[in-house]
């Protein structure tokens, strides 16, 4: 059975996005990006919360166009283009690039997708991924801390009653100061 992965960038106080949901703080240099890259490229689907696909979908089935694209964005674009996609919303009308919509996020349709799966499947978007922790479906947390600090922001994890046990399984610290801290479910 394949695994679900939740790969997210967070500042050291553990916010996803900045007050206004900004990102440029995060680090993301070719060595990062080339990182992310193998990754994801040996995923079997990316199950994304609609704000996440949104902004996917805004930038990257056209990113390998401009002439300015480093070599992992052109590689990227290619990637997310052809990677089969899954965008959970109850709003969402219309999805393209080779994504289809759920309405719920069902346990048993995550456990027969993770069945079926020939390699794991990864995790995009914070709200989706609270979901799928309070239903204890995520098996791989990989968290990339960049060095900073928002003050404030919004937080990766709300509020719970659930308790998530985990082990480290692997650090590593890139050239640009952000640290790889990647965790399993016990």
């Amino acid at each position: 059975m394949s695994d679900l992965v939740f790969m997210m960038s967070v500042s050291l106080d553990g916010c996803f996005a900045g007050p206004d949901g900004e990102l440029g703080w995060q680090l993301i240099d070719e060595e990062l990006h080339e990182h992310f890259n193998r990754r994801l490229a040996a995923m079997s689907g990316f199950l994304d919360g609609r704000v996440t696909y949104q902004l996917m979908a805004a930038y990257w089935p056209t990113a390998d166009q401009d002439p300015a694209s480093t070599p992992p964005v052109v590689e990227f674009a290619r990637i997310w283009r052809e990677m089969p996609k899954t965008v959970f919303s109850r709003t969402l009308d219309h999805a393209d690039w080779n994504t289809r919509i759920a309405r719920t996020v069902d346990p048993e349709e995550i456990t027969a997708l993770k069945s079926s799966s020939a390699s794991d499947l990864a995790v995009g978007g914070a709200v989706l991924a609270a979901e799928l922790r309070r239903l204890d479906l995520i098996d791989e947390y990989s968290l990339y801390v960049h060095p900073v600090v928002l003050g404030r922001g919004r937080p990766l994890f709300p509020p719970s009653d659930t308790r998530t046990d985990l082990v480290l399984a692997e650090t590593r610290t890139f050239d640009s100061g952000v640290t790889l801290l990647r965790y399993l479910r016990r």
